[in-house]
């Protein structure tokens, strides 16, 4: 990879960044893939990021969305009180009124993140906001590496804002969608690895989230190129919470989600009354990239895109003398 991965991490996981107020993280994505080959990028009228990497006449269906926010949970100015704070974001109010917490804000002008350092050490990213950074990184990590090995793919990004106070930027991607009828939406998050998925054990293949469950078609193809590539995956239910898939399959756009596990969710420690600095495991966020790189630029052609029904069909046509066969038994019992 032309810059390194661990490069990337420190360049946005430095940037601070609340809803509404992802003006830092977007400037430095900007940054990181100014001048890349075949990427194209610009704004839409929420604010969000789209990027586009189109080299070569090669298609595939679905054509990837992957998409990834660039807010997190911080206190905001009060537009309601002058000289006042509020929080915003999924952080219960008994953690964000308390002393403790209030001693980690760190005033950045109109907003005030978490003030944690980034540190990537022993296999380990820590960072004041893993959600959704991280998925930001890896989205970065795979434009380089597909541009850098100069192959050929058409695929898409979008990198949202407002999304922690209830899929904003989503909602107005999935409203106004640009990328056409043949494209799907893949979220790249982090989240709580429940149901059985552990932190360092892969990447996980998110089945749905608290809300809804998401197409099992794109699910099996991210399933199949896995076991294709031979890349450890975890494939779970990750209920406890909502992801932006959700926001965009309710909007009619086909959806799936993979995530990185997160350790502090939104920054509350094991007793979810402390707050410390969200964290991933630094190979989970390297099988990750090297899973999507993979998913974007190869062809699959196997039954596992079929749909349902192609699949039936097919067996049908494969066993069709066993059901003949069957059926003469079954006529002669009845005679």
């Amino acid at each position: 990879m032309a810059e390194s991965l661990t490069s990337i991490l420190k360049k946005v996981l430095n940037q601070p960044t609340a809803p509404f107020h992802e003006y830092h993280v977007r400037a430095q994505i900007e940054q990181l893939l100014l001048d890349i080959p075949h990427v194209e990028l610009e704004h839409d009228t929420f604010g969000n990021l789209l990027v586009t990497y189109r080299k070569g006449k090669r298609t595939q269906e679905p054509i990837w969305v992957l998409g990834a926010h660039m807010d997190h949970p911080a206190y905001v100015k009060s537009l309601k009180k002058p000289g006042e704070w509020e929080f915003l974001g999924g952080v219960p109010k008994n953690i964000t009124d308390s002393p403790d917490a209030q001693k980690r804000m760190k005033p950045m002008g109109d907003f005030a993140p978490w003030n944690f350092a980034v540190n990537i050490e022993d296999g380990k990213v820590e960072a004041p906001a893993c959600d959704d950074l991280i998925g930001c990184c890896v989205i970065i990590a795979v434009l380089k590496e597909i541009s850098r090995l100069n192959l050929d793919a058409t695929f898409h990004a979008a990198f949202t804002r407002a999304e922690e106070v209830g899929f904003l930027g989503a909602w107005h991607l999935g409203k106004n969608w640009p990328f056409g009828e043949k494209s799907a939406f893949l979220s790249v998050e982090t989240s709580r690895p429940v149901n059985g998925a552990e932190l360092g054990d892969g990447p996980i293949i998110r089945v749905g989230d608290r809300l809804t469950v998401f197409d099992p078609q794109l699910t099996d193809i991210l399933m199949r190129t896995a076991s294709e590539q031979g890349i450890r995956v975890q494939r779970c239910l990750l209920d406890r919470g909502v992801c932006e898939a959700t926001a965009l399959q309710a909007c009619g756009i086909r959806s799936t989600g993979v995530s990185v596990p997160l350790g502090n969710y939104h920054n509350m420690g094991d007793d979810e009354e402390s707050i410390q600095p969200e964290y991933v495991m630094l190979d989970d966020v390297k099988e990750v990239v090297k899973f999507l790189v993979a998913l974007v630029a190869t062809d699959h052609q196997g039954i596992g895109e079929r749909s349902m029904e192609e699949r039936v069909a097919l067996r049908l046509k494969d066993y069709k003398k066993h059901h003949e066969a069957g059926d003469a038994k079954f006529a002669a019992m009845e005679a």
